[in-house]
């Protein structure tokens, strides 16, 4: 098992083979300062420095060789633009000639990283060693990478070993060597103050019982910062079933509750010593060395995590059933299958009692989210035109880009009920990632800046650094704009 701290070390100018990185812009003219030798080793291997293309240089001596590499920009390096080489090159220690590797650091950590927990036949990975001068921003890379792998093993993990306990238990590893405290609410005592959680998940299986799960951590003086994610850890659509397609990659559906304890991991950094398995077995781990920031953010985190089940069974909800929320707000059921936005809604709620500053929820939401911005963009919702602009901007400049959906007010027609004060599901087919926004908004603390990402939370295809399946998209960006906000720089 690979820790990510043990792939990026301070360059003290040990051994190492270099790396050189052009790109198609300046290679002639880099290609023109080199000995013919090299000229002709790289017309050999057809090298034109397009993106992901890489090629081998001889030394002197029998074992002395380098890499050229080409990259899309070679002044300004992406998160990604390292990961090939990560993935492929032989085990050992390397160092880019010109400079620290900065934000591709990031690339070249994932790139080691594989979901393994259920596989005996692979062969382990072995360790590229990056060595860098920009030593500062070593931790928090690792700390990048360290969260991003607990995404992604979260949600590859299958549904029958990663339940609503299963949840919980990872949030309490989380928090054990944090210095947080978690409460949380399960079963039938959450029909009283959760009634929609719990009647969305009360069909399951006892021994996966719904609750809500809360983190606290930092200091109560500090603003006050919510991360709600919703926890469906298998959405079967209740009585309005999927067909079984519809269900193949519902082992991801608690993907937003994935991104915040992975966001609260990062923003906790600071108090987590020690190695800490969240998914006990699998192959993620928080690592050997304690981490380390210049200053913790200072913040007072109130995670929430609705977890459940959408089962069914003889006693689960129904189409035309009418709830009551932790609000006091009705809710009559249009369709079983929009069942996200009510176990939300009682979280959100909740989320708001405690009067936050800041409210952030993650949620593998609708469909209607992919169909618009695909699989990559998760779909950004705000109250807020100056927090939406600077969460914009935190994606650009994290290499995790988010992509604005307008809250349009004259759509929440659509979720207009006859018998209660608002239905779960829009009429007509329409807008269907922003009238569940809507949905939201209705529980959303007033008067509160309020960020809402519909996340696909899962890769279709491959790319370096970024194999098929769980991934997290929006979680850094979102990271980097808390730490903007609250006096911290990246």
């Amino acid at each position: 098992m690979i820790e990510f701290s043990d792939l990026l070390k301070t360059d003290n100018q040990q051994p190492a083979r270099p790396i050189q990185l052009v790109d198609v812009s300046g290679y002639e003219a880099w290609l023109a300062h080199q000995p013919a030798r090299t000229r002709a080793i790289l017309a050999a291997q057809k090298f034109r420095a397009k993106p992901g293309e890489q090629a081998i240089l001889p030394g002197d001596q029998a074992d002395d060789w380098s890499v050229v590499a080409g990259v899309a920009d070679a002044e300004t390096l992406g998160s990604w633009c390292l990961a090939r080489l990560a993935e492929t090159l032989p085990e050992g220690h390397y160092r880019l000639t010109g400079g620290s590797p900065g934000a591709a650091a990031l690339g070249w950590l994932l790139a080691h990283h594989r979901f393994d927990r259920y596989r005996q036949d692979d062969e382990p990975t072995g360790a590229r060693v990056l060595l860098t001068g920009g030593v500062a921003q070593i931790e928090p890379t690792v700390q990048l990478a360290r969260a991003t792998a607990l995404v992604r093993d979260m949600v590859n993990t299958p549904a029958a070993d990663m339940g609503p306990p299963d949840m919980e238990a990872a949030v309490e590893k989380v928090a054990q060597s944090s210095g947080a405290v978690v409460t949380t609410t399960r079963g039938d005592a959450l029909e009283q103050g959760f009634p929609m959680i719990h009647a969305v998940g009360k069909a399951a299986d006892k021994s996966f019982a719904p609750r809500l799960i809360e983190l606290k951590w930092g200091d109560p003086a500090h603003p006050r910062v919510a991360l709600v994610g919703k926890g469906i850890c298998f959405d079967s659509g209740g009585l309005d079933i999927k067909p079984s397609a519809g269900m193949r990659l519902m082992k991801k559906d608690m993907g937003g509750a994935a991104h915040t304890l992975g966001l609260a991991q990062l923003v906790m950094a600071a108090r987590l010593p020690g190695r800490l398995h969240p998914l006990g077995g699998a192959a993620h781990t928080l690592g050997l060395a304690q981490l380390v920031m210049a200053a913790r953010l200072p913040v007072r985190l109130h995670l929430l995590i609705a977890a459940a089940e959408n089962a069914i069974g003889g006693n689960a909800f129904r189409p035309g059933d009418v709830l009551r929320s932790r609000k006091g707000v009705t809710v009559e059921i249009g369709n079983t299958d929009a069942e996200g936005r009510l176990v939300l809604g009682d979280a959100l709620t909740r989320a708001g009692e405690e009067r936050p500053e800041l409210v952030i929820d993650f949620a593998t939401l609708t469909g209607a989210a992919r169909v618009a911005v695909g699989p990559d963009l998760p779909a950004l919702f705000c109250n807020d035109e100056a927090l939406a602009a600077d969460a914009i901007a935190a994606g650009i400049d994290t290499d995790d880009p988010v992509w604005r959906l307008p809250l349009w007010d004259a759509y929440a027609d659509m979720l207009k009920s006859d018998v209660a004060d608002i239905n779960n599901a829009g009429e007509g087919g329409f807008a269907g990632a922003i009238t569940a926004a809507l949905f939201l908004k209705r529980f959303a603390p007033e008067d509160c800046p309020w960020i809402h990402l519909d996340t696909f939370a899962w890769r279709p295809s491959t790319k370096p650094g970024r194999p098929k399946g769980g991934e997290a998209l929006g979680m850094r960006a979102m990271f980097q704009l808390l730490q903007r906000r609250y006096g911290k720089t990246g």
